[in-house]
């Protein structure tokens, strides 16, 4: 196993974005089951609501919730070693970047095109941070009002609220709502760490 205090290249990010969809055999059924993570976005997403929330969630709670009702076919335990290495250097390097570096963390948000435009895509990674809270949930309650609004942004680029924000007419309305996802999770991470961590999983 590499060293756990190191990021993943992007050459590592494609090949757990890769494995994340490639899990689903060919002509998979998935209606009314739980597909879990379906890329690295959400991925993101997800471990930095774990990273930046008010407990400690060990991987036995958090794994489940990745795989959904996929949990993948390995094919032996070296590839087993290997996506479990990228995950926890993942969830690592988020960890690390707030405690450290809190103003340097950037969501890992995907990107289209449409014409010459690049369009910032980030309803996955929300799906995934909105997955992260649902480990927690009674445990992020106790945040109130307070963290409820920071979560709006959030809320509004996923399922919890139907996309809300993809139904905004005005288009600078939506782009200040994305725009303040990234200054909204490094408030809630300083939020949370003002109080004592639990663990979740013990």
């Amino acid at each position: 196993m590499s060293n756990l205090n190191s990021p993943l290249s992007d050459d590592e990010l494609h090949k757990l974005d890769k494995f994340l969809l490639e899990r689903f055999a060919p002509g998979t059924e998935s209606e009314d089951k739980d597909e879990g993570v379906i890329g690295v976005s959400e991925l993101d997403g997800l471990f930095t609501a774990l990273a930046s929330g008010p407990v400690l969630i060990l991987p036995a709670n958090w794994l489940p919730a990745v795989w959904g009702d996929y949990e993948p076919q390995w094919k032996d335990t070296a590839e087993t070693a290997e996506i479990m290495d990228l995950l926890l250097r993942h969830l690592r390097g988020i960890t690390d970047t707030m405690a450290e570096q809190l103003e340097e963390f950037e969501p890992l948000f995907m990107e289209s095109r449409e014409g010459e435009e690049t369009i910032i895509v980030v309803d996955e990674w929300c799906e995934g941070y909105i997955r992260g809270i649902d480990l927690a949930s009674d445990e992020w309650e106790v945040g109130g009002v307070e963290i409820d609004t920071l979560l709006k942004p959030i809320m509004a680029f996923s399922s919890a609220t139907d996309w809300q924000a993809e139904k905004v007419n005005k288009p600078k309305q939506a782009a200040k709502l994305r725009d303040s996802i990234t200054p909204n999770v490094r408030e809630i991470y300083a939020l949370w760490q003002e109080n004592s961590e639990t663990t979740v999983g013990e």
